[in-house]
């Protein structure tokens, strides 16, 4: 009986050692880790580890085990949780929504795992706030305009019972990462049509994506290989998010979905000129349009809509928008994202404090008390924002 257990030992072996191996190669082929990131060695480390857990997730979604999308997430919850014990953690339902109210001065109980969890108990207790994180619905299963729209309903659904939570309506803020950072800035426009409302003091916004239509700004060409969103990664989720078959993405990437008059319509608040020119690498490609792709065009035409790309909205919206705190990362590939939705803010008038952080990358925030695995503009990026907070 022990050659078949020796047998599969060895299979499971060969298994997991060639998608090991696979991830490596395929870290040091395609990745660029700049010199301005601290601790580059541990960067490297991580990356190839998630690419190890994508490689495995990708196999036995093709086994029909499990989706590659879940896999790696349920990598990214395991983390242990810190028991706050200044802070209480009830986990409620607003509808289907599951939602996590963080609220400060109690036991925490009932803790489940997620990757953010740690960093919200932690802005709770640093702010003395009240928290709500919201458990919006995700890929694979869900595309646009789910998560948009859960985020939009428990938003409303919490205003409408500020002091049931013992919150100050006039000092709640919306805050958001990455496609968080985008559903708070969809959301804050979208709450604009309904007056009755507490009005939002303030947004958040950290390494937002902003817009899906340009990807010739020079970050997106700086930092196309840098990890944890790279070109390939960013457009794959974008595809599978907006429900836009992947066969589109080069049409997408060289801007041969952009139709000659919406170019017309939108340069002045997508286009690289923008961008302020310390900002563009020497090796920068001039920004054009791929020739025109109608059936593109036609598959991907809603990422003009403002829910997708929140930065094309009209003046008048943009104008009456709540104070802003944008944080942007140089080796970002959706640093010039904020670039441009910044400038659009300055040009209305609307506030704006705005924190780059020329050392920090895609992701970074969420490995902030990671210990070893932190890195410096980790914990930047979240002290600043625990400062901003404080202040209001």
């Amino acid at each position: 009986m022990a050659v078949p257990w020796l047998l599969l030992l060895g299979g499971l072996t060969t298994f997991f050692l060639g998608h090991f191996v696979w991830a490596v190669v395929k870290h040091f082929l395609t990745t660029e880790v700049p010199s301005s990131l601290k601790h580059p060695v541990k960067l490297r480390v991580v990356h190839c580890f998630v690419l190890f857990l994508m490689a495995l997730g990708n196999t036995l979604e093709k086994l029909r085990i499990c989706t590659m999308n879940k896999f790696v997430q349920f990598f990214g919850d395991i983390g242990a949780i810190k028991k706050d014990p200044t802070v209480l953690v009830t986990n409620m339902r607003f509808g289907s929504i599951p939602v996590r109210l963080f609220q400060p001065k109690a036991m925490s109980s009932q803790l489940r795992r997620d990757t953010y969890h740690n960093l919200c108990s932690f802005l709770v207790r640093e702010t003395d706030s009240v928290l709500l994180s919201v458990g919006y619905r995700k890929l694979p299963h869900y595309h646009h305009p789910v998560l948009f729209n859960d985020c939009l309903s428990a938003t409303i659904q919490f205003l409408r019972g500020l002091e049931t939570y013992g919150v100050d309506p006039s000092r709640v803020v919306l805050c958001g990462e990455s496609v968080g950072a985008w559903a708070v800035a969809t959301i804050v426009q979208v709450l604009l049509s309904s007056p009755s409302l507490p009005k939002i003091r303030a947004q958040i916004l950290i390494i937002p994506i902003i817009q899906a239509i340009n990807f010739c700004l020079p970050s997106h060409q700086k930092s196309k290989n840098v990890p944890f969103l790279t070109r390939e990664f960013m457009i794959f989720c974008l595809c599978k998010y907006l429900a836009i078959d992947v066969s589109w993405k080069d049409a997408m990437l060289t801007g041969a979905v952009i139709p000659l008059d919406k170019w017309k319509k939108y340069r002045k608040w997508i286009s690289s000129d923008n961008i302020p020119r310390r900002f563009w690498s020497q090796d920068l490609q001039p920004e054009f349009l791929g020739c025109f792709n109608e059936a593109a065009y036609l598959e991907t035409k809603h990422i003009f809509d403002v829910q997708i790309s929140p930065v094309l909205a009209d003046d008048k919206i943009i104008a009456q928008l709540p104070e802003v705190f944008l944080v942007t990362c140089e080796n970002d590939i959706l640093r010039d994202d904020g670039l441009l939705y910044k400038k659009r803010f300055e040009d209305q008038g609307v506030p704006v404090t705005w924190n780059h952080v020329e050392d920090g990358f895609h992701g970074c925030l969420v490995l902030f008390d990671w210990k070893f695995l932190s890195f410096p503009c980790s914990v930047t990026i979240v002290n600043t924002v625990v400062g901003y907070i404080k202040n209001i």
